[in-house]
């Protein structure tokens, strides 16, 4: 890399931040103005920087766009699926880079209606996501919603699919996604906050009116929960839910009468988490009721929801946590997870005959896919392995018959999933707990320290870290690294007691448990401290800052995408999107005790001088989840006191927010760079 050009330097502005006694400096507080030319300039000046000293890869960066790219089946289709007499599809054209989607009535042989062309809808947008496509019952109207500036937050307009019109009315500032009344004339959608876009109102629209006129449905006030709104599969009822990180709570109407009031289910009681799912003259409901940490299922009249008349349908269970359910007429399906892997459990409503469905892996993924048709014996469900790629199977739930539907194609003629091996292994973490690491590598390599080794986490919000196939992997894998995934605490992996054991005052074991993987993964020769990269994004970028403060020593190289690293100011800012609602994963600082533990671990409060690891830090100016200044700031308080000649780079998209590029050969671009970086700390462009 080339080493003679001078990073930039941020000024200095110490802002002097109090809170309980405690007084931190902050010199770069200032770079929070994205109005400010000076800290536009500033971030220009980084990836000017960064172009720069990584100019040498460049071709290189095209190679693997080339090469991921080839791998594309670039005039994809999904499995069509029939819903109220459509079938319904999406599908890619060479060279695009969105969907198109269309439904064909009656038969897969019927002519194809386009409903929307996003790439004509992207025209002129650098970024541009189509979202929440909902078909009125009568199959005239469609509702859809388009954001522009990657903030997720859209404007909903009614297409009439008969004429291909575009209707007049428009309805800003919403989360995307609308539910049709049976009317055909009504439809309810969720709004944001503007300034913290926590999802907090539901409004009923009639087609064809001004959306000035709309009528406030139901207002979450209590700023630590956001509200969405659904209709139940049964068409039965419309569901307005309300959610914290701990509690939720639901209300619904009969979708044959949309202007009446809605029915609280059973009011929300702190700790109490439940979920409905209606079925003939009841309810199920999936709930931690009674302590059950890892949830049961329960049942109740229509006629009376409150929890005193809930009755047990699937006990709570220590060792398995029951994540979710789909209603069909005749079975009752669930999923599961056990030892970290998800189950299919299919349940006759007969009560004769359960099942699960057989998986031999220990590194795979299987999820109920598209399952909107209530009357069918057939479930559809999804499957991959760190080394299969995805496929979509229909199930014959009665016959036990199976028929993959859909198996992704890996282009290019060069893959064979015989050439790799995927394995699990246990790491021991320092409290005894083990804790399990999916990997997966090119069969025939040598365990003697020397293979390059990029280990992935997240590990926060209860989220699994599920192994799934990635053709763009391939590129790492076939120069001889090993791609290695820490089902860390934090996630809900093992359980919920998995989650509950990585938030809020136990919030570092998450970060003890990734360094105890990398220790484990280094004292077994399957990787050493020249060849370990880790890399994480969001929560997973602020368990690569606190790993590097904690023991930057075991790495060579760490990827930290969108960081959330500045967490002590960003929680007690409450006007920042996600922060009330964030109190129940990381603690209140409003609260001396959860300030203090939070301080000990934030990521850029705890910036030493000493020396770091290579690092790649990405972020987006317009990001609504975490906010471009948090990386913008760590990386110049790092600049200012690492004591290494490690190179450090900031990239900022100008352009768009989260979730990167919006185009799917856009957002490969992204990944070549990431690649790059790491090819060449390891000397492996060629």
């Amino acid at each position: 890399m080339t080493q003679n050009i001078l990073p930039p330097v941020a000024k200095i502005s110490p802002e002097k931040l109090e809170m309980h006694g405690d007084i931190r400096m902050d010199n770069y507080y200032w770079l929070n103005d994205r109005e400010n030319q000076e800290v536009i300039d500033y971030l220009n000046a980084e990836n000017s920087y960064y172009q720069q000293m990584t100019a040498h890869t460049k071709d290189f960066q095209t190679t693997l766009f080339e090469e991921m790219k080839a791998r594309i089946k670039e005039d994809d289709a999904s499995v069509p699926y029939l819903y109220n007499g459509y079938w319904y599809i999406s599908r890619f054209e060479k060279g695009g880079d969105y969907p198109i989607y269309s439904r064909k009535k009656g038969s897969l042989e019927a002519p194809e209606e386009i409903m929307f062309n996003c790439n004509e809808l992207a025209k002129g947008h650098a970024y541009f996501q189509l979202g929440g496509v909902s078909v009125s019952p009568n199959n005239k109207w469609a509702t859809f919603g388009v954001d522009k500036i990657s903030r997720r937050i859209y404007t909903i307009q009614i297409k009439n699919l008969e004429t291909g019109e575009i209707l007049s009315d428009t309805i800003e500032n919403t989360m995307g996604g609308s539910v049709w009344a049976n009317d055909n004339q009504t439809i309810f959608y969720t709004t944001k906050d503007p300034v913290t876009l926590r999802s907090d109102k539901v409004y009923r629209h009639k087609i064809g009116t001004d959306s000035k006129e709309d009528v406030l449905v139901f207002e979450e006030k209590d700023d630590t929960y956001s509200v969405f709104i659904y209709k139940e599969k049964s068409k039965k009822y419309i569901v307005i839910g309300s959610q914290s990180t701990m509690t939720t709570e639901y209300q619904y109407v009969l979708a044959d009468t949309p202007e009446a009031n809605f029915t609280i289910f059973q009011k929300r009681t702190r700790g109490l988490e439940y979920s409905i799912s209606h079925f003939g003259d009841s309810f199920y409901v999936l709930t931690n009721k009674d302590k059950a940490t890892n949830f049961k299922l329960m049942k109740t009249p229509e006629t009376a929801t409150t929890k005193e008349n809930w009755v047990g349908v699937i006990p709570h269970r220590e060792d398995v946590l029951l994540e979710d359910i789909e209603i069909f007429k005749d079975y009752l399906v669930v999923e599961e997870r056990t030892n970290g892997l998800t189950k299919l459990r299919i349940m006759p409503w007969s009560g004769e005959g359960a099942y699960d469905l057989p998986f031999d892996s220990e590194t795979y993924t299987a999820y109920t896919s598209t399952n909107v048709d209530f009357d069918t014996e057939i479930l559809r469900y999804g499957y991959q392995s760190l080394k299969t790629p995805s496929s979509i199977i229909d199930f014959n739930m009665r016959t036990q018959e199976k028929e993959v539907k859909k198996e992704q194609e890996v282009l290019g003629g060069q893959f064979d999933k015989n050439n790799y091996e995927e394995t699990r292994v246990w790491a021991t973490a320092r409290d005894g707990v083990k804790v399990p690491i999916s990997m997966i590598y090119r069969k025939g390599i040598q365990w003697d320290g020397t293979n390059p080794l990029l280990q992935y986490a997240y590990g926060s919000y209860g989220y699994s870290m599920d192994c799934t196939f990635s053709t763009t992997r391939l590129s790492l894998l076939d120069r001889g690294f090993v791609y290695a995934i820490a089902h860390i605490r934090g996630g809900e992996d093992l359980g919920r007691p998995w989650y509950e054991d990585g938030k809020l005052l136990k919030k570092k074991n998450t970060f003890s448990d990734f360094i105890d993987c990398s220790k484990f993964l280094i004292e077994n020769k399957y990787t050493s401290e020249k060849h370990l990269y880790a890399e994480g994004g969001s929560a997973g970028g602020l368990l690569m800052g606190a790993v590097i403060n904690m023991n930057p020593e075991l790495y060579n190289g760490i990827i930290s995408a969108v960081p959330f690293v500045d967490v002590v100011t960003t929680m007690l800012d409450d006007s920042i999107p996600l922060t009330t609602g964030e109190y129940d994963e990381w603690g209140n600082p409003n609260e001396k005790e959860y300030y203090d533990y939070m301080k000990s671990y934030s990521p850029y409060d705890n910036v030493e001088a000493k020396a770091y690891p290579n690092m790649l830090v990405t972020t987006g100016l317009h990001d609504s989840q975490v906010q471009y200044w948090e990386p913008a700031k760590w990386v110049a308080k790092l600049r200012a006191s690492k004591t290494d000649t490690n190179v450090l780079f900031l990239d900022t998209n100008m352009d768009t927010g989260h979730g990167g590029a919006s185009g799917r050969f856009e957002a490969l671009k992204e990944i070549a760079k990431e690649f790059a970086f790491l090819l060449d700390l390891e000397n492996l462009i060629k």
